[in-house]
């Protein structure tokens, strides 16, 4: 127990103030709970275990699981940033980092309000056609997936070694250390799991269906691993 408890360098002690052990907190739980979580979820949850897929299509989980879940962490994220603000953290590599992270967590957020419109059957456009951004795969459509889906996983991945420079900047219990990367293990053999079951669906296909005469449907997945059903030969893709 007393090695648990023990710094992991033990020629430096672990003293931290209010402000900063709260912005440890807030950052940890927002960058390695949710944020890899909402992740996770909105990768291998577009079409749900149990979900009569293509019967029954567009089901909403994992859009609210990784909306609400990102938006939790962009607002607790400013509030860690502003316990700390204007303290000696800042002019650290863990706080240059955590500027980039914020930085990008802020494109991320105006990616998302930009994304255009959805259109299909179930969101029209006001002139009642089914015209959208996201059912004709426009090129603001095509262009936000490659921004958001390409800096979302690069911002999360910075996050970690942020988290991790922080962690060794207050010289964090052993404990600590092994919690998080226990959960990290757990996310990763996840991950892993639902990727082997085919369960990174195409959006397109998981919101509209396998038919190939929808426009999504002609072009190739973006992002790497995507399952996709080409009902004209009856394959299943993984791209």
């Amino acid at each position: 127990m007393e090695w648990l408890l023990s710094p992991i360098d033990a020629s430096r002690l672990h003293s931290v103030g209010m402000a900063v052990s709260w912005h440890a907190r807030i950052m940890v739980f927002c960058w390695v709970v949710i944020a890899p979580a909402a992740v996770l979820a909105a990768r291998y949850l577009k079409v749900m275990p149990g979900q009569d897929w293509p019967r029954v299509l567009d089901n909403p989980t994992w859009w609210r699981i990784h909306l609400k879940g990102q938006t939790a962490v962009a607002v607790l994220s400013v509030l860690g940033f502003l316990l700390i603000f204007g303290t000696a953290i800042g002019g650290t590599v863990h706080g240059f980092m955590g500027f980039i992270v914020l930085a990008g967590m802020a494109l991320q957020v105006v990616s998302g309000l930009a994304r255009g419109t959805k259109g299909g059957p179930t969101a029209p456009a006001p002139d009642g056609s089914e015209r959208g951004d996201h059912f004709d795969m426009t090129r603001r459509r095509i262009v936000f997936e490659y921004l958001h889906k390409t800096l979302g996983h690069l911002v999360l991945l910075l996050a970690t070694f942020t988290v991790l420079l922080g962690l060794w900047h207050v010289n964090a219990p052993r404990w600590m250390w092994l919690v998080i990367g226990l959960w990290w293990g757990v996310l990763l053999v996840a991950a892993i799991m639902a990727q082997r079951r085919g369960m990174a669906m195409d959006t397109y296909q998981a919101i509209w269906g396998p038919d190939p005469g929808l426009p999504g449907n002609t072009r190739t997945p973006i992002g790497w691993g995507i399952r996709r059903i080409d009902e004209r030969n009856g394959n299943v893709r993984t791209d």
